[in-house]
């Protein structure tokens, strides 16, 4: 499974998505856009976001692009399925998807705030989301990444 960041801007949210990818299993995280990245601008290891992966920024394997469309492309001509995770009038409940056993995924989140544009979900094979019981409409980006990622990880295959 490939994991997909793209225009994360929390460095503590991403610290703590590296951590849950390796706990989940993942086999690379693809960051994009403006998500922070491992090694600051001066390529030295940003310690915040070192405080939250706690080590799995060093035995994670990541890789930086800056736009995204050719690596979707790229993605799925390597015939990943690329699932968006993202509450979207066209997205599917994430506990009542199945997928096939016999294609690796590609799981793709967005940004904190505005999610993930309309053109790039549109790029997707599946939009699931993960049900909201409560009074607040959301979840952190973090915490999604947690749930979907063991959720998908554990459907079968």
């Amino acid at each position: 499974m490939l994991l997909i960041l793209h225009n994360i801007r929390s460095v503590h949210n991403v610290g703590s998505i590296f951590r849950t990818a390796d706990a989940a299993g993942v086999s690379e995280i693809i960051l994009s856009g403006y998500t922070p990245t491992p090694l600051d601008r001066f390529n030295q290891p940003r310690k915040d976001l070192a405080k939250v992966a706690l080590g799995a920024e060093k035995t994670m394997p990541w890789r930086y692009v800056k736009t995204l469309g050719a690596t979707l492309t790229r993605v799925r001509k390597e015939k990943y399925l690329l699932v968006a995770i993202e509450q979207d009038e066209h997205s599917t409940p994430l506990f009542e998807w199945h997928p096939p056993t016999d294609q690796p995924l590609a799981v793709l989140l967005g940004n904190e705030v505005r999610g993930i544009s309309q053109p790039l979900l549109k790029k997707c094979d599946v939009i699931l989301e993960i049900p909201m019981h409560g009074k607040k409409e959301s979840l952190n980006v973090s915490v999604t990444a947690g749930i979907a990622l063991f959720a998908l990880t554990h459907k079968g295959r």
